[in-house]
């Protein structure tokens, strides 16, 4: 099977991985560091992953889901655009677009 970069779960994982990073240089929040770099590898994995095989999006969603649940919660707790509803609505849209693949 040929190798397909899944360019928008790459993005995706670039966004939650360099916020985490700005979140630490702007306010030293270590929570933002250490969550950007965990949650954004697991998307860049998951992404290689669905990259190399369109089939293999189950992990990819699930971490999508996850952190669709825990920023929205901080959303919705802060009503903070910047980033928990940036990112809630990056992980929604990612999460629905991996969502659709269910019924393929």
């Amino acid at each position: 099977m040929a190798y397909s970069p899944d360019v928008i779960s790459y993005l995706f994982g670039g966004v939650v991985l360099i916020g985490g990073i700005i979140g630490y240089v702007k306010v030293g929040s270590l929570m933002s560091l250490g969550s950007g770099l965990l949650f954004g590898s697991l998307v860049v994995y998951g992404a290689y992953r669905t990259s190399v095989n369109p089939k293999d999006f189950v992990f990819l969603f699930a971490v999508s889901a996850v952190l669709f649940g825990l920023m929205g919660f901080r959303f919705f707790k802060t009503g903070k655009f910047m980033p928990a509803g940036l990112v809630t609505t990056l992980s929604l849209l990612q999460a629905v677009r991996l969502g659709l693949r269910f019924g393929n």
